[in-house]
């Protein structure tokens, strides 16, 4: 029971002297020992990368979900470890809308199929827009976040022992320059001795600890990397997909041609058949060449309007403005002929193509 009060009058007699001691400090009292510059300018260097590393965060997290409310609620999921409710993204709400119109409308028809592939590639890039947030959470937040709630404590927690340890150090410094009697000269340089080599090892703690944050950006630059690399990933994918997604929809008829139309409920006029003749191409100022081709069973060179995606293995795709070698083939539809491009071959409309001479 007596060493616990004398353990508890010397913490109390501690925390006297710290405080008389920082109170001094602050009104000009007392001297304060400073630190060495190269630690004061790794505490500078060490505060400066807490303070960007947050700024990062906070954008990236700003730039990958735009919604606040979103955010919020998935930081609280996150303190509560427990899994955030998945819910589609705005790429693929919009995609489920297009699927769901176009369906409506009707599969069949020009517009719908329209609607239909575009929402699949609306869904695309939100599964795309997903891979992104997830690699970027897993390969570059978590690393930032780590840093500030581990490294960055560690380095915070034993900067306040160094401040703690100086203020001893001052203290004792103070005490001697008062004491008078020899014993009492004796007892505080005994005690300057022990708070200076207490100092001296936090302070090497410390600048230990200061110059990993060395380590740590070379970590987070590797991570920046990764960052950069999803990032060019996703957009890639983006572009492919809507590349893709052009050339699909440039195989949809762009205009309706006057004939084979029939009338749908309200009286609005949809194209019959696919694929239709392309914008100011005229199907009777053509079929002449075309019949002539017919007839005489041989071959012409052809060059394509614009792109087609063939809907079958017995047709060819085609590209816009590449020119191919067509021929008449007996008992096939009139609307088609057989194309061929190198090793390749396969059904073409003729809509799609302006015969060379």
């Amino acid at each position: 029971m007596d060493f616990n009060v004398k353990r508890l009058a010397a913490d109390a007699g501690t925390f006297l002297s710290r405080a008389v001691q920082f109170t001094e400090e602050k009104l000009g009292q007392a001297e304060k020992t400073e630190l060495d510059a190269h630690l004061e300018n790794l505490l500078v260097r060490a505060e400066n990368t807490k303070h960007w590393t947050e700024r990062i965060m906070k954008q990236t997290e700003v730039l990958l979900q735009p919604n606040p409310n979103v955010r919020l609620e998935e930081f609280v999921y996150e303190k509560l470890e427990k899994k955030a409710p998945t819910r589609m993204n705005n790429h693929e709400l919009l995609g489920q809308s297009m699927i769901e119109s176009g369906g409506e409308f009707g599969p069949g028809t020009a517009y719908g199929k329209a609607l239909i592939k575009c929402g699949e590639t609306e869904k695309q890039l939100g599964g795309a827009e997903r891979e992104l947030i997830q690699s970027s959470a897993i390969n570059f937040l978590t690393p930032f976040r780590n840093f500030l709630e581990g490294d960055f404590k560690t380095i915070l927690k034993e900067k306040k022992l160094l401040q703690v340890k100086r203020l001893d150090l001052d203290a004792a410094k103070t005490k001697l320059k008062k004491a008078r009697m020899a014993d009492g000269r004796a007892a505080a340089e005994q005690e300057l001795r022990m708070t200076q080599s207490e100092f001296d090892r936090q302070a090497e703690i410390t600048r230990l600890l200061l110059e990993g944050v060395s380590s740590t950006h070379a970590h987070h630059l590797r991570c920046l990397n990764d960052f950069v690399e999803a990032q060019s990933t996703y957009y890639a994918q983006c572009y492919h997909y809507m590349v893709d997604l052009q050339k699909q929809l440039g195989s949809f008829p762009s205009t309706f041609s006057n004939n084979n139309r029939s009338s749908a409920p309200g009286g609005i006029s949809v194209s019959a058949s696919l694929p239709s003749a392309p914008a100011g191409r005229s199907s009777s100022a053509a079929s002449g060449g075309f019949n002539e081709l017919r007839s005489s069973n041989g071959s012409r060179k052809a060059r394509v309007l614009y792109d087609y995606d063939a809907a079958s293995s017995s047709e060819l795709s085609l590209l816009a403005d590449e020119v191919i070698v067509v021929s008449s083939v007996v008992g096939m539809d009139s609307d088609w002929l057989m194309g061929e491009r190198g090793n390749q071959n396969g059904k073409v409309p003729i809509t799609y193509l302006e015969l060379l001479n």
